[in-house]
């Protein structure tokens, strides 16, 4: 199983939910789902332009966690 960091990554490089939105050119419903659900299935595509605006790879914006 997998855990986004998205929400922690981004606040800690001084981002909102609508700051990442519009500089990842992500529609912000995809932001704040993936923000306030770290289970929340996203595509490889999106998280790699989240990483790309964050200045991270896009390995570290998830979490591997046993079940």
């Amino acid at each position: 199983m997998f855990r986004l960091k998205i929400k922690e990554v981004a606040e800690s490089k001084g981002y909102n939910m609508s700051t990442l939105s519009r500089e990842a050119d992500v529609p912000f419903n995809t932001v704040r789902r993936a923000w306030k659900n770290p289970h929340y299935e996203i595509k490889l595509a999106t998280l790699n332009r989240i990483a790309k605006t964050l200045g991270v790879k896009t390995a570290d914006l998830i979490e591997d966690i046993s079940e």
